[in-house]
């Protein structure tokens, strides 16, 4: 398993669209923060308030929709290659493939989520100035939180990157999918009242109240813990058995 995980590793490291997105997300981190500069207006925010309104306000949709191309290039385009064919008849069991291939896609990521919480906060720092400065507590929670969740849709990406033999299919169909999800799910928790619990306690829902983390009780934060989790592990048992019954060319 160990060497699996090595190999995954390294190919993530050398894979070009994981590269780039990396690229593309520092540079995006590093200049957006200079768009506060305007002539016009001198007035800057402090790095709390550009933090919560401007981080954590975009952090939904780098989590959703930028590993859903990394998904298309990692995991489906092994498929189209013949790639996955050699690593199949290696000898490794198909579970411990595929398990292997989700912890480093995961890694990648959870990387990626957080390049902007990262840079674009330490940007804002140097441009803005050191005065309020957002409380250190609140930025490890979110941090923490924007990981674990994009560990749990990374999962959820992994089953349809398996599901398709086209990384053009699977990055149309990931990215259309949680473009879309939201409203669907809202539809059905309020037409269908046993689907309603559920759907509020969803990674598609709880990831909007990562940004309200320090106005959550005990109970609520557990759940906000949990839920992803349990997500990851799911995602993961049902990628692996669609990964054992599909015919790899």
């Amino acid at each position: 398993m160990s060497n699996l995980i090595k190999s995954e590793w390294f190919k993530l490291t050398k894979d070009q669209s994981f590269r780039v997105l990396t690229l593309l997300l520092i540079s995006v981190a590093v200049l957006f923060p200079l768009l506060e500069f305007d002539n016009t207006d001198t007035g800057l925010p402090t790095v709390s308030e550009y933090h919560l309104n401007n981080v954590l306000g975009i952090h939904t949709d780098i989590i959703k929709l930028i590993p859903s191309i990394l998904a298309g290039f990692f995991i489906t385009s092994e498929y189209s290659m013949g790639t996955m064919k050699s690593i199949v008849s290696s000898g490794n069991s198909r579970g411990r493939i595929y398990f292997a291939k989700l912890s480093m896609f995961s890694v990648g990521a959870v990387i990626l989520s957080l390049l902007l919480p990262l840079f674009m906060t330490g940007a804002s720092t140097v441009y803005f100035g050191f005065a309020g400065m957002p409380d250190l507590a609140f930025y490890l929670q979110t941090s923490g939180l924007i990981a674990l969740y994009g560990a749990a849709f990374a999962s959820i990406m992994a089953i349809f990157a398996t599901i398709f033999s086209d990384s053009g299919k699977t990055i149309g169909f990931l990215l259309f999918m949680f473009l879309l999800v939201d409203w669907p799910l809202q539809v059905l928790a309020a037409k269908v009242s046993f689907l309603e619990p559920i759907i509020n306690h969803s990674v598609f829902r709880l990831i909007y109240d990562i940004v309200n983390i320090s106005q959550l009780d005990g109970k609520e934060v557990f759940i906000m813990v949990l839920i992803p989790v349990i997500t990851f592990i799911t995602s993961g048992i049902i990628g692996s058995y669609i990964f054992h019954k599909k015919e790899i060319k």
